[in-house]
């Protein structure tokens, strides 16, 4: 119920409803709108390479070795970006928040990006589409993206004065998610109404899982 409902104070509760598909409560780091469907990828890891794995130290020579690092750097993660658009993939969601060369070039190719997710988003997004977290960089980071997650709408969403992301994923499964959106004049108003739709959802369950028996 925390990742399927959205509480917005400010507004009329006459302006509650429900919304098809998640909301979630950030706005885009990179948004380049996309018409028709939007393939979309999952990631844990931040996509700008490190100059060395954790325990391993790291030693140049010079400045100019340093720098030409650093260029590297940026070439890997530019190709990446690129693989990502070759491979028609218009949304990055991401549980990490990316380095800022990583949104040049996704605004640049134009993937559109979401960072810091919740785990529970993360774990919520993987039950409705069935698509796990990509590993970008492995042995071959050019290697056919075949996780992606299919959505028939991706847009920004105004609710108040906040912006928040409004994505509808094809369902994989039966489960066809909607978000609620609670209106209320503060954030206390909002957080009752909540507490009392959900303890409403658990009732719901406890009745049909009776039945059900």
């Amino acid at each position: 119920f925390a990742t399927l409902h959205a509480a917005v104070p400010g507004l009329p509760l006459a302006s509650s409803t429900v919304l098809p598909g998640i909301v979630l409560s950030r706005d885009f780091a990179a948004y380049c709108p996309a018409e028709g469907e939007v393939r979309a990828v999952l990631v844990t890891e931040p996509l700008r390479p490190a100059l060395t794995a954790p325990g391993v130290e790291f030693v140049v020579d010079s400045e100019g070795q340093y720098q030409a690092s650093l260029r590297w750097i940026t070439r890997r993660t530019e190709a990446f970006v690129k693989h990502l658009q070759s491979s028609n993939v218009k949304l990055l969601l991401s549980s990490t928040k990316q380095d800022e060369i990583v949104i040049y070039y996704a605004q640049l190719y134009g993937v559109s990006v979401v960072e810091c997710l919740l785990s529970e988003e993360m774990a919520l997004i993987s039950e409705i589409t069935g698509v796990s977290p990509y590993a970008p960089f492995g042995d071959n980071m050019h290697r056919e993206i075949t996780e992606t997650a299919v959505a028939s709408f991706c847009q920004r969403l105004l609710l108040g004065s906040k912006r928040y992301v409004h994505i509808g994923f094809a369902s994989a499964c039966a489960f066809q998610p909607h978000c609620l959106i609670l209106c209320g004049p503060v954030d206390g108003v909002n957080e009752q109404h909540a507490a009392a739709l959900q303890e409403a959802f658990t009732m719901l369950q406890q009745l049909f899982k009776t039945v059900d028996q």
